[in-house]
């Protein structure tokens, strides 16, 4: 079975909270529809009731690897540091810098399981991210495959000096989610590609402050960016 998970703009989808299905497992509660052999995951919950430091990642992921998920494609609304991407595009995160902290953010936590480390270095899994690319490619999005997301605790935005050192070593793209998700994904085994979408510049880096694109405009790159994540599920 394959999933789309799906955060900020992304959960407005109706494919996110249409026939949704609570389920308790060990770590708590997880929510997500079921729709053509896909799961759909609304990371903040239908509705978009948790704010980035609350949200159950544990159980979202525990989930998918109960439900026989193989394959991930994770989306995540961000602000962009670099032109790599930039507001209204899209693109692949090759690697992530994690500065989130008071999380659960492991399986593997000392709570009756196993020690185990697991290592970053590929994070995310490479054929899976080119098929997303060339899928995208032929639907006429040629899109970057190498940014770096900065993920930060939230629920507050970044200040500009955060911004400004974020760049300097080396960040793209900041959200509030990835580091988190992603971590528990390899942790679980699951195969999974993060796509970037960009609603903004980050902090101190526009004339207007913080000027964020408008609904309709999120909205159209969402079902974009949905479409070509089924897409590339469907090949695999």
């Amino acid at each position: 079975m394959k999933a789309i998970i799906g955060g900020t703009g992304i959960d407005r989808d109706s494919r996110f909270y249409e026939n949704a299905i609570s389920t308790v497992n060990r770590y708590g509660e997880a929510i997500y529809s079921i729709k053509d052999d896909i799961v759909y995951l609304p990371r903040h919950r239908p509705g978009h009731r948790l704010p980035p430091h609350r949200i159950n990642y544990r159980a979202n992921i525990a989930q998918l690897r109960d439900l026989g998920v193989t394959d991930v494609i994770s989306i995540y609304a961000v602000g962009s540091i670099t032109k790599l991407i930039a507001p209204t595009r899209f693109g692949i995160v090759k690697d992530f810098i994690d500065f989130a902290f008071g999380r659960e953010n492991t399986f593997y936590d000392g709570a009756g399981d196993v020690v185990r480390h697991v290592p970053m270095i590929d994070a995310f899994d490479r054929e899976l991210s080119a098929a997303f690319v060339a899928t995208a490619a032929m639907e006429g999005f040629p899109i970057p495959a190498n940014a770096v997301y900065v993920t930060t605790n939230g629920p507050r935005f970044e200040t500009s000096a955060e911004i400004e050192a974020f760049r300097r070593i080396g960040g793209d793209v900041v959200g509030m989610t990835l580091g988190t998700e992603v971590a528990l994904l390899r942790e679980a085994g699951i195969r999974n590609a993060s796509v970037a979408y960009s609603i903004n510049w980050a902090a101190g880096l526009d004339a207007e402050g913080m000027a964020f694109m408008e609904g309709e405009s999120i909205m159209k790159m969402v079902s974009t960016v949905i479409g070509l994540a089924e897409k590339t599920l469907g090949k695999i």
